[in-house]
């Protein structure tokens, strides 16, 4: 699980909700038809914007990037593809096809050169498969970040009508205060999406694509060696590259070792 994510998300709700309620009752701060208006019209927006399918598996990849660390290091994928690089050298192609693994990915990789597809045939599959992973990321970031923009915006739309609503009511002074503060609220629901959620969230599905596509290119670079053929050694010394300099001292002791 990626802890930071929902440590970030709690900290920060926690951090806000205390404001809140230092000075005032936390009932001063909800009111169910600003919320409704920031809550609803967000979502009716993001529908304008994007297709259903594509909101809901952003929801969905959100949901499983964010909130899970479900990718391998790089340098435990260097030292499993050393491993399969050290198989074949000895057993073929065909003695990848009891390796079991965890990465998907790779999996699609061994499956393809056990199959007996030519190189130029497993590199174009795995090079597909990347570039639909990054487009199902950027959709989702995209989403994520219309829903930033638009949240505050509606927001704003929400004070005016509670604006207008308390200039009806200008002949009781009483009610100006109150009526102001309810009017507020819906700006401070639509900054509190936009900026604790979904432009977090935006920016941390970047940041996992970015990391995935890291990976896979590790293990398409680390497929195309073994089926050349290449010394384990070199191969790895040659995926050293996706590593910091810490990691790649690792791996220099393991080899002599």
């Amino acid at each position: 699980m990626d802890i930071l994510t929902l440590v970030g998300l709690l900290a920060g709700t926690l951090i806000v909700i205390l404001a809140m309620v230092a000075d005032a009752s936390i009932n001063t701060f909800v009111n169910l038809p600003g919320l409704a208006i920031v809550v609803g019209g967000t979502f009716a927006v993001t529908l304008i914007k994007f297709r259903m399918a594509s909101v809901f598996s952003a929801f969905k990849l959100a949901m499983k990037a964010t909130f899970t660390d479900h990718l391998a290091r790089p340098i435990e994928l260097i030292r499993e593809t050393a491993t399969l690089g050290r198989i074949v050298r000895k057993e073929g192609l065909l003695g990848l096809e009891n390796h079991e693994t965890d990465d998907e990915f790779l999996k699609k990789a061994i499956n393809l050169c056990v199959d007996g597809h030519p190189p130029e045939t497993v590199e174009e599959a795995l090079y597909q498969e990347s570039d639909q992973t990054a487009e199902r990321y950027e959709v989702a970031e995209r989403v994520f970040s219309g829903i930033g923009e638009s949240a505050p915006a509606i927001g704003m739309l929400g004070t005016l009508v509670g604006l207008v609503q308390m200039l009806k009511t200008l002949d009781d002074p009483s009610t100006i205060g109150p009526a102001m503060a309810i009017a507020l609220l819906t700006t401070l629901y639509g900054s509190f999406i936009a900026q604790l959620i979904a432009l977090p969230l935006a920016e941390k599905l970047k940041l996992k694509a970015e990391d995935e596509y890291r990976n896979q290119m590790l293990i398409i670079t680390s497929i195309k060696s073994i089926m050349r053929g290449e010394n384990p050694r070199v191969m790895t010394e040659i995926l050293s590259s996706y590593v910091t300099p810490e990691h790649r001292t690792k791996l220099d002791e393991q080899q002599e070792a």
